[in-house]
C-alpha cells in the first residue's frame, strides 16, 4: 500500500446527480448536502427564461436568449438540455470540464432524462442517485401537504410514478424516510466515489505514488 504524498492528492472531480419524484425531498437533501460539504458546488444551468427578482446571471443561471441558447446547442456547448414549461434549460460543457479537471465535484439537480444525457456525455465522471419516498402513501401525504388541489395532487402523483419507473437506471437508491439518515447515505456515496481508485490522478499505473 503506497504512502500518501505530502501534498494533497490530485483527484479528478465527479458529477453527482440527484434525481427524485416530486415530493421525495430532493431539494432539502441537496441544500443540506451542499451546506455541509465545501468541496461540492451546484451546477449552474443555462436557461431561456427571464431572471426572477434577486437572480444573478452566472450565479443562479446563465440567462440566454432563445437564439443564444440555440447557438449553444448547435455548437455542442451543452452537455444536456431540455425544454420545460416552454423554457429551455441546459448544462454548459466548459465549466463542468474545467471543474472535473481541477478535482472539484458538482451536484446536479436534474431529472432522469438529464441524467441519461449527462452520463452519455461523461460516462466515466457521472454518478447517479435516485431518491425515493418510503411509500406511496407518504408521498401522497407530502404532496397533499403542499396545499394543492386534489386534481393537482393526482397529476403530481401520476408524474411521480412515471419518474420512479426509472430508478433502475441509477447507480444508487436512497430512501428518504429519515432526513438525517438519507443525508448520511448521500455523504457515504459521495465519499466512496471520491476515493475510487480510478479518480486518483496522483497514483502511477504501477501503483506507486507519482513523484
Amino acid at each position: 500500500m503506497p504512502d500518501a504524498p505530502a501534498a494533497q492528492p490530485r483527484r479528478r472531480g465527479l458529477c453527482l446527480v440527484l434525481a427524485a419524484p416530486s415530493g421525495a425531498g430532493k431539494t432539502t437533501l441537496s441544500r443540506r448536502l451542499l451546506a455541509g460539504d465545501a468541496g461540492l458546488s451546484l451546477s449552474v444551468s443555462a436557461t431561456t427564461r427571464a431572471p426572477r427578482p434577486g437572480e444573478i446571471d452566472g450565479v443562479h443561471y446563465f440567462f440566454r436568449t432563445e437564439a443564444e441558447f440555440a447557438a449553444m446547442v448547435a455548437a455542442g456547448d451543452l452537455l444536456e438540455w431540455a425544454t420545460i414549461f416552454g423554457h429551455a434549460y441546459g448544462t454548459p460543457r466548459a465549466p463542468v470540464r474545467e471543474a472535473l479537471a481541477a478535482g472539484r465535484d458538482i451536484l446536479f439537480d436534474i431529472d432522469w432524462q438529464g441524467f441519461a444525457a449527462l452520463r452519455a456525455a461523461l460516462p466515466d465522471d457521472t454518478l447517479g442517485v435516485f431518491i425515493l419516498p418510503p411509500s406511496l402513501d407518504v408521498l401522497r401525504a407530502r404532496l397533499e401537504g403542499r396545499g394543492d388541489t386534489p386534481a393537482q395532487v393526482s397529476s403530481r402523483l401520476a408524474g411521480a410514478l412515471a419518474d420512479m419507473a426509472h430508478w433502475r437506471d441509477f447507480d444508487h437508491v436512497v430512501v428518504n424516510d429519515d432526513l438525517d439518515q438519507a443525508l448520511a447515505g448521500l455523504a457515504a456515496i459521495l465519499l466512496a466515489a471520491r476515493t475510487a481508485t480510478r479518480r486518483q490522478l496522483w497514483l502511477a499505473p504501477s501503483g506507486l505514488p507519482l513523484s
